[in-house]
Order: structure tokens, then C-alpha cells, then sequence
């Protein structure tokens, strides 16, 4: 679509999770497939493997296996059976794998599509912000509080330690699905919310993808990070509000998908079985054992046969994401087959969510997290399953 929502025809061209589509204005989300390409000039979904630009479909795709509803191919204009089918059977689909074979919901917006989106304030659209801010003790910094001094107009508080397991030893482990729908309705988040979730860190992103990989894991599949987070908004010039935030009450529906998450007892069955590739998002010298972790008590090291890529490589110098050419590339520099099962790991379940996002942006989906990460890791495993350069673990 052109600038003024005219159709343009005969352009064809490649792009990403991250970018979407580039002839789109920001009002439009393209619904996508990773590898194929996009004859924009209508608003409808083609057989044969061709993806259409339509309005923003992310309320009206089915999460179960990406097929969209019938409301979403009324509004691109198509009223197929099911237009997904020709899709996966696609020779553009079969050549990525199956990773690629479901469609995806746009993982990164832009300041500019959200800033245009508050504005516009489409009926329907239904864009609910979210500022998941959460910091390390030793930061001393009060996510909260901040949130009350500034923040993206319209953004609600996400408080990732409320919003968890406080029965649990560990931090912030998930909570129930019963549990998860009540928090997130009381901030306004319906099941027809398309949710943009940053956090005002100075990476750009650091706690944000927690909550993003949080909707999918409870199934809403209509969630999207704000590139850059807060500190590119401001960059960028875009206004901020104060205050604390008055939302609606809405009634959202969570249900648990058990394949995202690992346990203690699968991580150390994969020691001998290796299913999975384990992926450790913590710094280089807590996963070597050479830097001290942050929480007292808890020694550094690394799980047996797990991989370190920290979670800063996955952003640039300005806090924005890298593309997806870039952070496959940093896979495939780690021996990371993402042809193959993938969880990630981190200190406490945060910043693993990083390497989900990053796989997610190349067209993998399906990263689950080790919910207690080293945390647990540490306090559980036997002495010979930590691996450190320094004392690892004594036996008791």
C-alpha cells in the first residue's frame, strides 16, 4: 500500500518479524511468513505461497496453528476456507523448514507505528501498552516508581514479581493460568488486546521479553515488543506522561502451553538424552564461573553441554534489535541449529526470553524457557552438573 492507501502493484521484496513490511503505513500490520514474499497492491491473501498486506490482523489470527479466523479474511478482503493450507504447502515455505510453516505475529514495532497507533486509536485495534520494567537489587533502581515519573502515554505497570509463583522459592517463576488472566485483566489486557510490551532499561530491552514470551506461553499469540523500548522512544522525541496509570478492569483467557516451559528434572534428563539444545543468555563470566552472580548464595558456572550467547548480543549500540540475517548468523557462530528443539536459560528466567525473541525473529517460534534457571540449577544439581572454571558447587 502506498502512503495514501493506494495499491501498488508488482513489487515483490523480502522481509522479517522485525521490519514487517516496508510499503505498509504503520497503521497496517502484515501478516507474514518468514522466507516469502509480498506482491503488494491489494488487500488479500493469494493461494499459491503469497502473503497479502491487510489491516492489523493480530486479534484474528487462530494461535493454534496460525490459521486465520473468518473475521480475518474478511478484512483482507478473502473469504477462502482456509487460505493457510496453500501457504504451507508452499515451495517458498517448504525451503525454510518447518519452523516457518505457521504464521507469525509481528515480534517488533517501532516507535513511530506505536506513537501513530496511539494517535489513530483505530476501533477494533484494541492496543494495550505495557511497561515491564524490573531490575537486579544491586541496580537500585525502582521500576515502579519510575513508571509514576514517566512513561509511554496510555502504558500500564507491569510488575513481573507480582505477577508470578509467590509460593515459589525461586524468582518469579510463572504463575497459573488462572492467575496470569486476572493480573492482566485488571490492567486492561483483554483476550482481543494486541499488547506492545517495553521496559525503560538502559539496553533498550532487558526485562520486556519476559513478558512477551509470558502472553505466548498462556496463548495469546497478539503481542508485540516495542523496539528500542522507552529509551528510543525518548531518542526519538516522542512525549512521555507521569503518574500512576487507571485501567479499565477487561476479561482476558490464559491457558498454559506446557511445551514452552522446562523443569529442573528435563533440563537434567537432556544431560544424557540430549533432545535439546540449551541455550544461556548470562553474561560470558557468570557462565564461565569467573564472575560473581547476583544473588547471594548462588555460585557461577553453567549447566553441562549449555551454550553462553549473552543477551546483549542480540541488540545493537542503540538498544534496538539486530536483524534476523545478523542474529542468525550469531546461531550458527554458536553451533545453534534452529532446525532443532531450543531452550534457553539465564539467571532467574528474564533475559532468556532474549534468545526466544531472537530465534523467533528467524523464524522459530517454538524456544521454551527453563522457567528456574540457574537459580535453581544451582540449589538443585549435584556438584558434577555444575560446570565452572572457578569452585562450582561443594558437596555437602
Amino acid at each position: 500500500m502506498g502512503e495514501d492507501g493506494s495499491p501498488l502493484s508488482g513489487w515483490k521484496g523480502f522481509w522479517s518479524p522485525a521490519s514487517g513490511c516496508p510499503l505498509c503505513p504503520p497503521a497496517f500490520s502484515p501478516v507474514f511468513l518468514p522466507g516469502l514474499v509480498c506482491p503488494v497492491g491489494n488487500l488479500s491473501l493469494p493461494l499459491g505461497g503469497q502473503v497479502g498486506c491487510g489491516p492489523s490482523l493480530l486479534p484474528d489470527v487462530n494461535a493454534e496453528g496460525g490459521n486465520l479466523t473468518e473475521r480475518g479474511r474478511r478484512r483482507l478482503g478473502r473469504s477462502t476456507e482456509n487460505p493457510t493450507k496453500s501457504l504451507v504447502a508452499s515451495e517458498s515455505v517448504q525451503a525454510t523448514g518447518a519452523m516457518s510453516q505457521q504464521l507469525l505475529y509481528r515480534a517488533l514495532v517501532s516507535a513511530k507505528w506505536v506513537s501513530e497507533t496511539i494517535k489513530a486509536s483505530q476501533p477494533g485495534l484494541a492496543v494495550r501498552l505495557l511497561d515491564a520494567s524490573w531490575y537486579l537489587p544491586q541496580m537500585k533502581r525502582n521500576p515502579r516508581a519510575e513508571f509514576e515519573e514517566r512513561h509511554i502515554p496510555g502504558a500500564a505497570f507491569f510488575d513481573i514479581d507480582q505477577c508470578s509463583d509467590r509460593a515459589s522459592p525461586y524468582d518469579h517463576m510463572l504463575p497459573s493460568a488462572g492467575d496470569f488472566a486476572e493480573y492482566v485483566g485488571k490492567l486492561g489486557v483483554s483476550s482481543d488486546s494486541h499488547v506492545v510490551v517495553y521496559d525503560a532499561s538502559d539496553q533498550g530491552l532487558f526485562s520486556a521479553p519476559r513478558v512477551w514470551w509470558m502472553f505466548r506461553v498462556f496463548g495469546h499469540e497478539a503481542v508485540s515488543l516495542l523496539d528500542g523500548g522507552l529509551k528510543n522512544w525518548m531518542r526519538e522525541g516522542y512525549p512521555v506522561s507521569s503518574g500512576k496509570s487507571r485501567a479499565v478492569p477487561a476479561e482476558f483467557h490464559a491457558s498454559l502451553d506446557k511445551s514452552m516451559v522446562k523443569t529442573h528434572e528435563d533440563i537434567k534428563e537432556n544431560i544424557e538424552s540430549h533432545q535439546f539444545q540449551v541455550v544461556d543468555a548470562r553474561s560470558a563470566g557468570r557462565f564461565r564461573g569467573i564472575e560473581a552472580e547476583p544473588r547471594e548464595g548462588i555460585e557461577p558456572g553453567h549447566i553441562p553441554g549449555s551454550v553462553n550467547i549473552p543477551f546483549t548480543d542480540f541488540l545493537m549500540e542503540s538498544g534496538l534489535e539486530k536483524s534476523p540475517e545478523k542474529i542468525s548468523s550469531l546461531f550458527q557462530e554458536k553451533k545453534v541449529d534452529l532446525a532443532k528443539p531450543l531452550v534457553a536459560t539465564c539467571g532467574s528466567g528474564v533475559t532468556a526470553c532474549h534468545v526466544a525473541l531472537g530465534a523467533y525473529l528467524c523464524g522459530k517460534p517454538d524456544v521454551a524457557i527453563y522457567d528456574g534457571a540457574w537459580v535453581e540449577w544451582f540449589m538443585r544439581a549435584r556438584p558434577e552438573h555444575i560446570v565452572s572454571e572457578s569452585s562450582g558447587k561443594k558437596a555437602l
